[in-house]
């Protein structure tokens, strides 16, 4: 078996071991939600794809020796928009939409992490944070502002592998006159007349709050140290958003290495566009659990793809998710044994590979197979019959004249009850011994 697990390491460009700092306590930060909305199937990508890293760390190194720690960004300029849009309290729609988060994340079966900081919880971290910079030259006051000198860290476009003059052409950089350099960004911002008194704090440059970045970098350093093993988000937060944690984090901490691997997973289109209100196509969790899918469907399907790779979400996508996983709990029933090889996971996460090998497996191996994926884990007559609450009884006393009717051999008579069935959404599945299986559609 092999022993490392290899990881694509988005700073060198190459799969690489993971060989922790210390395997007693191994440690991951991943940037989490910006809660003033509910959280999109692209959101939940990516929190699925750290659900299985994180599972997997565990049972490499145990439960008690992985922690997890993923924020919550509950100060913000959207978050601001969004409150004073719908007329509540910044504090009331943070609470609310932390709360559908954490609901919809659980319909998908992932675990809490081991610590999820909130940024308004770490207002004095992060101004302690600024003032090292200030104090080692690399950041400046300006106008009620706190800037990020970029000029001063001579590694800075190390993750995208840009130089600074790219950088700034390819992203949207705010032209300010108390700028030093156009690259320059905020880690302090005045509070406006029109704030919530909730996103207003007191600092040493004035009232406001911090930058996007520097929370991420104050959170991860206050619960993971200096120096942790792995870094991970989405692709699109390569640039400017994990960048710039990188170059704030090593100039205030010159000692550390800040993370050693940084772990991107790709973007999610739907019907091959990028998903968008404005094109009909943007689609939440809740949309789809509404509808009639399980959770454990989506999870299957984020999963189907490599996570490094673009994922396009359909319905032929859902479908399939669906086909396979009545396929897998078919199997749990059978007898069967071994022990969990995760070898396809060690190298980079290769969950499809996985996937296609959990299909050899039947019950027991196949359940704890699939457990480091966070799939297969309820009883297979509960997972074919859905959790309605409905009587079923009507529809074993049909099931029951079917069976008498084909005995009898007056298949007409059994045709008749199973289209009737089909028609309530029953789907009726004959077994060789004679019994028949059923199942909601």
């Amino acid at each position: 078996m092999t022993t490392h697990i290899h990881l694509y390491n988005s700073l060198t460009r190459q799969k690489e071991p993971l060989r922790p700092l210390d395997a007693a306590r191994v440690r991951m930060y991943v940037c989490g939600p910006t809660v003033y909305a509910r959280p999109h199937i692209g959101n939940a990508r990516s929190v699925v794809v750290y659900d299985v890293l994180f599972r997997l760390l565990r049972h490499v190194y145990g439960e008690a020796h992985v922690t997890y720690a993923r924020n919550i960004t509950d100060v913000d300029d959207k978050i601001n928009a969004a409150a004073m849009e719908r007329g509540i309290s910044i504090q009331a729609l943070t609470e609310e939409v932390t709360a559908q988060f954490h609901a919809d994340m659980d319909a998908l079966h992932c675990l809490r992490p081991t610590v999820e900081p909130k940024a308004t919880e770490h207002i004095s971290q992060i101004i302690t944070m600024i003032e090292q910079l200030i104090a080692r030259g690399h950041a400046y006051a300006a106008q009620g502002h706190v800037l990020f000198d970029v000029t001063s860290d001579a590694d800075y476009g190390q993750l995208a592998r840009r130089s600074r003059d790219e950088m700034i052409a390819g992203a949207r950089v705010e032209v300010a006159p108390y700028k030093r350099s156009p690259g320059d960004f905020v880690l302090w911002k005045p509070a406006s007349e029109k704030d919530d008194a909730s996103s207003k704090f007191d600092s040493p440059w004035g009232v406001g709050r911090p930058g996007w970045h520097i929370e991420c970098s104050a959170m991860s350093t206050t619960h993971l140290g200096e120096s942790f093993d792995i870094h991970g988000g989405g692709a699109d937060l390569m640039f400017p958003h994990h960048e710039n944690e990188c170059a704030q984090s090593r100039c205030a901490h010159p000692h550390g290495h800040y993370a050693r691997m940084w772990v991107h997973n790709g973007f999610l289109t739907v019907s091959g566009e990028k998903m968008s209100k404005s094109l009909g196509n943007f689609i939440t969790v809740k949309d789809l659990l509404d509808q009639g899918v399980h959770g454990e469907v989506i999870r299957f399907a984020l999963l189907s793809t490599h996570y490094r790779k673009p994922l396009d979400w359909t319905p032929k996508l859902v479908e399939d998710a669906k086909k396979q996983l009545d396929s897998l709990y078919r199997k749990l029933s059978e007898s069967g044994a071994g022990d969990v090889n995760v070898d396809s996971l060690f190298d980079d996460l290769n969950v499809p590979d996985y996937l296609a090998k959990l299909h050899t497996l039947s019950g027991d191996a196949l359940r704890k197979s699939g457990e480091v994926l966070g799939l297969l884990q309820q009883n297979a007559e509960a997972w074919f019959k859905g959790n309605s609450t409905e009587d079923d009884s009507a529809i074993v006393t049909q099931i029951q004249a079917r069976l008498e009717a084909r005995k009898a051999k007056n298949w007409a008579e059994s045709d008749r009850i199973r289209d009737a069935l089909k028609a309530q959404g029953i789907i009726l599945e004959d077994r060789p011994d004679g019994t028949t299986d059923w199942r909601r559609a």
